[in-house]
């Protein structure tokens, strides 16, 4: 009766599976463009750049190409002049001006943040105040866009009824060198995308917050809902902005176009540490369950399968094995697919096993987050809070403005 009973629980395991991926994949299809603008208004897009991204040549030079087919002015923030970057954005600027691009380029220094407000932030605002573009779009410094995402988002933004902001999805798409750049596509292309891809779905193409590696924003918007000024002592500033203006009222609309994050040559503790900051970005700026939970049911289904397929191979129930075991072998296989589906590269097949492997890290991945007062990032050092938001370095809460 047992090994009856296990069957049965391992076939429904399996088919728990399988609808779990298919649903994915139905989320993840093609969503139609919006409609052609008869005119297209003047963007500023103001890029932080802190340190020294992969590859961040060629992340600036496809930014200043942009393809918009209205006026753009690219506004490069820095915190003084001694930034390793700064040398790069200078060539990549001369060579602009001198193919006779379209498009206005100028470079700003912003100082250092002031306390209990993030230096993205500190960027953001330093920036807007040279901004002269009719919509304010941001940019990070590691994501590579194409000659059409920046026209979709403004498009998106302005025919989208009751839309406060537009952003596009983003993939890692470089080909895995190392397991920590499989841990890093699979948080990003198999665990994050998916849950995005599923509420976008359920809410046509609407997200309760922004992704804010690249984002457009009319600036009345900015101005009078969000205030920038006003993000003071929040870890996610961009997030944030998208829950302010999802409670004003506003809609934070996903474009139908993807952008790619240029991310390769981490080792196993660099990763562990994304996939840690990459956790407190969701505790403090994607609260809703109803945004991870697909993920962690898939997760409840590859622990079962794992741990009931061990168990009724030691027991001799060897048919129970198979089926328990291909559950957990199903979620690993759909983490592949669903890589490959959001444009990552396929990963080799001496890490095949690894993605549906890091699911075992989660728990003490959440341990460090909820236990951690301080977290480290593009070269900076935050005191947070309980809460996961930034504290005064004395441990004090940080009021919200």
């Amino acid at each position: 009766m047992l090994s009856v009973i296990l069957c049965v629980a391992g076939v429904l395991l399996v088919a728990e599976a399988w609808r779990s991926h298919r649903r994915i994949m139905r989320a993840l299809r093609p969503r139609p463009l919006p409609p052609r603008l008869e005119h297209y208004p003047s963007v500023s897009v103001i890029r932080p750049i802190k340190g020294l991204d992969r590859e961040l040549d060629q992340n600036i030079r496809a930014g200043l190409d942009s393809g918009y087919p209205g006026d753009v002015q690219t506004i490069f923030v820095f915190d003084d002049e001694e930034e390793p970057a700064l040398p790069l954005v200078h060539e990549a600027i001369a060579e602009h001006r001198a193919a006779g691009r379209p498009g206005s380029v100028e470079i700003m220094f912003c100082g250092q943040p002031v306390p209990n407000q993030t230096g993205k932030l500190n960027a953001m605002i330093v920036g807007m105040t040279k901004a002269t573009g009719e919509l304010i779009a941001f940019a990070d410094s590691d994501m590579r866009s194409d000659r059409e995402v920046l026209r979709i988002m403004v498009e998106t933004l302005l025919t989208t009824e009751g839309a406060g902001s537009a952003f596009p999805t983003v993939n890692v798409s470089e080909p895995a060198r190392t397991a920590g750049d499989v841990d890093v596509a699979i948080m990003l292309n198999s665990l994050y995308t998916p849950m995005s891809a599923l509420m976008m779905e359920k809410n046509e193409g609407e997200l309760p917050f922004i992704l804010g590696q690249y984002m457009v924003f009319t600036r009345q918007t900015l101005d009078d809902v969000v205030g920038l000024s006003t993000m003071r002592g929040q870890f996610v500033d961009d997030l944030h902005i998208g829950v302010c203006l999802k409670e004003a009222g506003l809609r934070n609309m996903v474009a139908p176009r993807s952008i790619r994050i240029i991310e390769y040559g981490y080792g196993l503790r660099e990763s562990f540490d994304i996939y840690c900051r990459w956790m407190t970005f969701s505790r403090s700026g994607m609260q809703a369950w109803s945004y991870k939970m697909p993920e962690v049911m898939r997760a409840l289904i590859y622990f079962t399968g794992l741990v009931g397929g061990i168990a009724a191979a030691v027991t001799g129930l060897w048919l129970a094995s198979a089926l328990f075991s291909s559950a957990f072998l199903a979620i690993n296989h759909s983490l592949h697919v669903i890589n490959r589906k959001v444009g990552g590269a396929p990963i080799a097949w001496k890490y095949y096993l690894l993605p549906g492997a890091y699911f075992l890290i989660v728990p003490f991945i959440f341990a460090r987050v909820y236990l951690q007062r301080r977290i480290e990032w593009r070269g900076r050092s935050y005191a947070l809070g309980s809460d996961g938001r930034l504290a005064d370095e004395s441990g004090a809460e940080p009021e919200v403005g």
